[in-house]
């Protein structure tokens, strides 16, 4: 599952990103390699990405370049002051999905808001709709916490002088993006978390793929709208039309694929022929099998047939240049690469393939000889057959019912 939110509102002449992301694994869009580790808060670990910091940064320059230090003090306090809450946010998901058994890897912090990386989404629609609301609940109490303690709650002036870039007080625009958190994730499109609470709600009604079907499309027009209005002057809504149609596309393609691996084990996805290298062979012999053959990745295996390493295109490429032809696979070969036996779930395979972040995993026997590979590609080969199949079933089902 992939939850991503993200908005701008206007502060003190600047603009201030605002997102949340909530997603599983197989997601791609934090880079844990860039990431540094702030410790561990109630069992979840929580990370920021080095990009937080040119974030930090820019922002107390440009601030610095208008009101001198104090400028860049305040704004710098009030970016940290948004991202404390976009973490509460996440913390909401987090604990929220705890309830029902669903352990929370970590959260990082980036420029476009806070990463939650959960091992799976919740199966009943019930659990789904609470994980969803808790994130955006989290903001609502807290902007009505800091409207409690400034003793008004916001009216139309107050607003529109936030728009104009009216100083209003750090409580006051806090409240006030806090607000703006709540309203924005609740719009029902993925990867909001509005959209989740759609596909719960559309999930009681109707099976669980379907549901998904109708809120990616439901996703899909809402970003075709925003990005209809974004032609008219206002760019950033162009960005967040485009980032929710990708969104929610994936969204998709991943409820189609976990609905087509029901059932299935690792060895019907595989790829059975392929060519591999053993622990003795060169860069310039994994090149000549690249010109030769469709394969992109070369499994190397040992004298066991085991799997020990992968070769990538580019992992080859690379080292041609700098290392030269001579060069053993054993040096610029992929290590830990993720295996998993022959007969276990598609779903455990494609877990470990999208959070593993390699070229492919290893399918094995029960003596962990390699037997198959699975790739991201064939991966969606297996999806379209399996859809084609599926219609094919559909369709001979309706023919044959209204034949009685």
């Amino acid at each position: 599952m992939t939850q991503v939110k993200a908005a701008r509102v206007r502060f003190r002449g600047s603009y201030v990103p605002l997102a949340d992301h909530f997603a599983s694994p197989g997601s791609t869009l934090v880079m844990m390699g860039w990431s540094l580790s702030l410790g561990e808060v109630a069992g979840t670990k929580v990370r920021l990405h080095f990009t937080f910091l040119l974030l930090i940064a820019w922002y107390g320059f440009a601030a610095a370049m208008q009101g001198g230090f104090v400028a860049a003090l305040g704004a710098v306090t009030f970016i940290l002051a948004v991202f404390g809450c976009v973490i509460l946010h996440e913390y909401g998901h987090v604990l929220m999905a705890r309830r029902f058994g669903i352990a929370t890897r970590d959260i990082t912090l980036l420029p476009i808001g806070g990463v939650a990386t959960t091992e799976r989404m919740p199966e009943k629609p019930g659990q789904e709709l609470l994980v969803a609301l808790a994130g955006p609940v989290v903001n609502a109490a807290i902007a009505l916490f800091l409207f409690a303690a400034l003793g008004r709650l916001p009216d139309a002036e107050w607003v529109a002088g936030m728009a104009r870039g009216q100083e209003n007080g750090f409580v006051a625009n806090l409240a006030l993006v806090n607000v703006m958190l709540t309203l924005f994730n609740l719009i029902p499109a993925f990867p909001m978390d509005g959209g989740r609470v759609l596909k719960a709600l559309l999930s009681l009604r109707m099976d669980k793929v379907r549901a998904t079907r109708v809120s990616v499309q439901i996703g899909q027009a809402i970003a075709f709208g925003l990005g209809f209005l974004g032609l008219f002057g206002n760019p950033m809504l162009l960005f967040i039309a485009l980032f929710i149609f990708l969104a929610a596309s994936h969204e998709g393609y991943a409820a189609e694929l976990g609905e087509a691996a029901k059932g299935a084990a690792a060895l019907d996805a595989a790829i059975t022929e392929f060519l591999t290298l053993d622990m003795q062979s060169t860069v310039s012999r994994a090149a000549e099998l690249l010109l030769a053959t469709t394969q992109r990745e070369f499994p190397v295996i040992d004298g066991l047939g085991r799997l020990t390493g992968v070769v990538t295109r580019d992992g080859m490429i690379r080292a041609l240049m700098t290392r030269g032809p001579d060069t053993p696979v054993v040096d610029v070969m992929e290590r830990d690469v993720a295996t998993v036996d022959r007969q276990a779930p598609l779903s455990e395979a494609i877990a470990k393939l999208q959070g593993g972040g390699q070229a492919l995993i290893g399918v094995v026997d029960t003596d962990g000889r390699l037997t198959g590979i699975i790739t991201l590609e064939n991966l969606a080969e297996y999806l379209m057959v399996a859809q084609a199949s599926h219609e094919v079933r559909r369709r001979d089902g309706g023919l044959s019912s209204a034949a009685r």
